[in-house]
């Protein structure tokens, strides 16, 4: 505590001519100091303004009149002083803002000794309730507005009876109930500390204990003057000091929990105890003194001890200073006053006032708290890393010492700098507890921070390694033990191995790997190195593991893990499918398009070639199914394998549908099949399956094989085979006389009967392809003519109707190019009636209209003054420049270059004169004609208003390019108003 003069009052001479007098009473809040001097007037002394006020409260009365008590709120604002005038209490009320007092008649005569504010509630312009306490051991309650000038009410609450002594201290406090008010009173007399509790209005609170029991402590001894003082932070009482005859009986304020007492009151005082005087003794003679004013602080009591202010830590109630003041003159220090508001101290004799100011005061309570073995309050406290490991220490040393040395290794881990790691670890190897040290460990790893990488790492490996070495003493004591123990042991080693696996699972990001797994394995703990790479995402050494103990179900789960790398599906998938091939045919499906089959060939390849596997390929035929159907798979390897997985069955069938199914998407352009048919044909050769050499060779356009090899087969085949042919008639002819010789061979074609068989045959081959002349050759030449005489006379019947037929469309052919020559000689003759007032389609004027502007070449028409025009079957006329300009306009450039083309040729050749200087003519009438018919074709092969030229405009803008100018003409420019004239206007 730092100790600094704030002012002196005026030198005695000075001030007993002024008629100011001593310094009798003293009040601070919110920096406002106020000074009651023994002549009546009250010095108000404003730290924040730097103003200072001498305010008279016994106007011209003479003699002594002292002011008895001065008080003032926390807020600085209002003030209560008491006067005695004349041997009578006179009781005054001033506000910061008023010039003088105003006096509060109703108090006239009662000596107020104490005032308790209600600092909730309280404003700058309003008291609200105030409780005075008086020397007669009356409680009042008093409130005063600033705007009225004078006390609203005087309510007297109570008044002590047994014994009756003077009120010297008062606090109050209020908490919100709901909607109502619980109020909180302490008054202490000379020997009794009261407290009084209660909800509603203070006059209804205390009505309660005229009927009830009132709740006191009672200390009795002699004290100079009796004190009660409430330490407050931000308008809220925390604890208390009584300055009684017995001692100082302090304790913690607990407004929001209220605990019954025997005598049926709410006590709200918690963690009580008394400091007795005699800690107070002089160190040199031992004497004891009673304090003459207390202050309470948040650690400490000021107690105002002869000339000296002794400072007394509140938890340790030991001396830990004392303050002494330069004084000239003076009979003595008066009194302590606190400001709550601004938390400093004031020190006052007769005619100085000093500040005591507090630095830091809880900077020592950690170590007054540990010494007292409160720890977590201690470190609660507690300002440095330092002083935190200190009161740690103190816990680990004392488990330590009564050998807990779990609760020691977790206090020792909390330490940084008191003790080195290495000592720490080093007590725990000492005493051979191995699994306390796991725990230092453990608890250090969790108190340590990122940026300690090494030293984390190091940690983790020490603790693998001690839980490995409990796994492996627990199942060295199972050997020897008893039944209980072993169950006993059972239990524990279960529960080590999850600390184990908890311990990899949460540190696996720290921990060396290489180093780990190494670890692991020299313990011989397959199952925590399996559940280790499994974190590390080493799911090779998991998976090879696994196989290695024949559960191939787990090793698939693995596998199916998102995260695992597709490819060691390929590595591990032949020792799986030969392990289970189920399961690992059911993984792939599941798998679908995340695996290629391609790469799973070699696996199935090696499956299907083990001799046991002989009954079980349908496993593998199962995936590769499941790929070519389900998947769309197009990959030539699968099918092909798949092909020579169905040859190799003894039945057929499967192999014949899968070589008639068609394998490519709907709706692909693609090939049907995408198996190799040259390797499809030597294996179906090679295994002997006939029909499906059949299909091939079929597949493969190769017919003329497919019936032959049919042949050898099954005649029925070879006749479907031969009906394949649908777009070749000839080939297909070809076909069947291949099936017609074989069965004249088979039949031997001598007796009757078998040739009738032949002719049945004969028959079968639809829309009559074969004949019986084409099938005759193949007969031996001692074959009697009788036996073909019916199919002898089909054919030549069949002769004569196709003769017929061929003159029947002869006639049909002459008589349409008589029809045409007929048609050709009309459209010669064929003209169009124009009217006279018949316009052009496009200039608008009468067609009929003479040459004028529209003068062409001399040749383009016969004679005459008509303009040269084109008229259409639709009734359409143009002139001709017209119709030229409108199509060129319209059509493509490169059509309209050619028109303009077309039209310079004919005009250059018709001006020209008709004789070249070398003699021959420049142009003849064929080639003017030849001209004029392209540019009739160029210009006129239809109507432009009918045809194909008239869709096609619909594509063109409105204005064109060239019209821009034209178009920007016709625009709405908008006019600017004139500015109005202004006229000028006489009056």
């Amino acid at each position: 505590m730092d100790v600094g003069q704030l002012f002196s009052v005026d030198p005695l001479e000075s001030r007993a001519a002024k008629g100011h007098g001593v310094v009798t009473s003293m009040a601070a809040g919110n920096d406002v100091i106020l000074l009651g001097t023994s002549k009546g007037w009250i010095i108000r002394h404003d730290f924040a303004l730097g103003d200072c006020q001498n305010l008279d409260f016994a106007p011209g009365r003479p003699g002594e009149q002292p002011v008895h008590r001065v008080f003032v709120d926390p807020g600085g604002s209002h003030c209560i002083a008491t006067v005695v005038i004349s041997g009578v209490a006179e009781t005054f009320y001033m506000h910061a803002k008023w010039a003088k007092p105003k006096s509060l008649p109703r108090l006239r005569g009662i000596l107020v000794n104490a005032v308790a504010w209600n600092r909730q509630l309280i404003t700058e312009s309003s008291t609200k309730e105030v409780i005075l306490g008086t020397q007669n051991g009356q409680l009042f309650e008093v409130a005063v507005d600033e705007a009225e000038k004078r006390e609203k009410y005087v309510k007297q609450l109570f008044e002590l009876s047994d014994p009756r002594e003077p009120i010297t201290g008062l606090e109050m406090e209020t908490t919100s109930v709901g909607n109502s008010t619980r109020f909180y009173v302490m008054a202490v007399t000379a020997t009794r500390l009261y407290s009084f509790t209660g909800i509603g209005s203070l006059e209804s609170v205390f009505a309660r204990y005229a009927e009830r029991r009132i709740h006191f402590m009672e200390l009795p001894g002699e004290i100079p003057n009796s004190e009660l003082h409430y330490y407050i932070v931000q308008r809220r009482a925390k604890h208390f000091g009584w300055l009684s005859g017995a001692g100082i009986y302090y304790g913690d304020l607990n407004f929001g929990v209220q605990h019954s007492s025997s005598g049926g009151d709410e006590n709200f005082v918690e963690n009580k105890g008394l400091l007795d005087y005699s800690k107070l003794s002089e160190p040199v003679s031992g004497e004891v003194i009673k304090p003459r004013s207390l202050a309470v602080s948040e650690f400490h009591f000021l107690l105002l001890v002869r000339d000296k202010v002794k400072v007394v830590n509140r938890i340790s109630q030991k001396v830990v200073e004392e303050l002494t003041f330069d004084r000239e003159s003076s009979k003595g220090i008066i009194g302590i006053c606190s400001d709550p508001t601004a938390r400093v101290f004031y020190v006052y004799d007769d005619y100085s006032v000093f500040q005591v100011s507090t630095r830091d005061e809880g900077r020592d309570m950690w170590r007054v708290y540990l010494d007292r073995g409160d720890y977590a309050v201690a470190l609660s406290n507690c300002r440095s890393p330092y002083q935190r490991d200190q009161v740690y220490l103190v816990q680990a040393d004392a488990a330590f010492a009564i050998k807990d040395y779990y609760r020691a290794a977790s206090y020792y881990a909390k330490m940084n700098y008191v003790m080195s790691f290495e000592e720490i670890s080093l007590k725990f190897i000492t005493v051979g507890e191995q699994d306390a040290l796991r725990t230092f460990l453990l608890r250090k790893l969790d108190n340590l921070t990122r940026e300690d990488k090494s030293q984390i790492t190091m940690i983790s490996t020490w603790v693998t390694e001690l839980y490995l070495d409990k796994i492996n003493r627990l199942l060295l004591e199972d050997g020897t033990s008893t039944n209980a123990d072993r169950e006993h042991d059972s239990s524990e080693y279960e529960s080590i191995v999850q600390e184990i696996r908890a311990f990899l699972s949460d540190n696996k990001d720290v921990l060396d790997e290489a180093t780990t797994m190494k670890l692991l394995e020299s313990y011989g703990r397959e199952d925590e190195l399996v559940y280790f790479a499994s974190l590390k995402d080493k799911y090779e050494i998991v998976i090879h593991h696994y196989i290695q103990q024949g559960e191939a179900k787990k090793a698939l789960e693995v596998l199916q893990r998102p995260n695992v790398p597709v490819d060691l599906q390929y590595k591990f998938a032949p020792d799986l499918i030969m392990l289970d091939a189920y399961e690992t045919v059911e993984s792939w499906m599941m798998a679908r398009a995340m695996l290629n089959p391609r790469r799973l060939i070699p696996a199935m390849m090696r499956y299907t070639n083990e001799p046991h596997a002989k009954n079980e390929t349908h496993e593998v035929i199962k995936y590769l199914e499941f790929c070519i159907k389900d998947l769309h798979n197009e990959d030539p390897g699968v099918h092909n394998l798949l092909l020579s997985l169905y040859a190799m069955k003894d039945d057929e069938t499967q192999l014949l549908q899968f070589l008639d199914m068609k394998h490519a998407k709907v709706g692909s352009s693609g090939p049907a099949f995408f198996y190799d048919p040259k390797y499809a044909l030597w294996l179906c050769l090679k295994e002997k399956r006939m029909r499906a050499c059949v299909r091939i060779y079929s597949m493969m356009s190769m017919h003329e094989e497919a019936v032959a090899l049919a042949l050898k087969v099954d005649l029925d085949l070879a006749k479907a085979e031969a009906d394949k042919v649908e777009d070749d008639e000839e080939l297909r002819k070809k076909l069947w006389l291949m099936v017609a010789k074989h069965v004249i061979q088979q039949e031997k074609g001598t007796k009757r009967e078998n040739i009738k068989k032949v002719v049945d045959f004969l028959s079968e081959a639809n829309n009559n392809l074969l004949s019986i002349e084409d099938i005759l050759p193949f007969f031996p030449d001692f074959v009697l003519i009788d036996d073909f005489k019916d199919e002898i006379c089909k054919s030549l019947k069949g002769y004569k109707n196709q003769i017929e037929q061929l003159k029947e469309e002869m006639n049909d052919a002459t008589r349409g190019a008589d029809s045409i020559r007929s048609d050709i000689n009309a459209l010669s003759q064929r003209y169009i009636i124009i009217d006279r007032n018949e316009e052009c389609g496009v200039c608008k004027r009468k067609i009929l209209g003479t040459r004028g502007a529209q003068q062409m070449g001399s040749s383009y028409m016969s004679g005459g003054n008509i303009a040269p025009l084109y008229v259409f079957p639709c009734s359409h006329a143009f002139h001709a420049p017209c119709l030229i300009a409108h199509v060129t306009r319209c059509t493509t450039h490169a059509q309209a270059a050619y028109i303009l083309d077309l039209q310079k040729q004919l005009s250059l050749m018709e001006n020209r004169p008709s004789n070249d200087p070398a003699g021959e003519p420049v142009s003849s009438t064929t080639s003017i004609e030849k001209i004029r018919s392209q540019l009739d074709e160029a210009v006129a092969s239809e109507c432009p208003f009918c045809g194909d030229l008239m869709i096609r405009e619909i594509s063109l803008p409105f204005i064109l390019p060239h019209e821009s100018e034209e178009a920007a003409s016709w625009a709405i420019k908008p006019q600017i108003a004139p500015f109005p004239k202004i006229l000028p206007m006489t009056i």
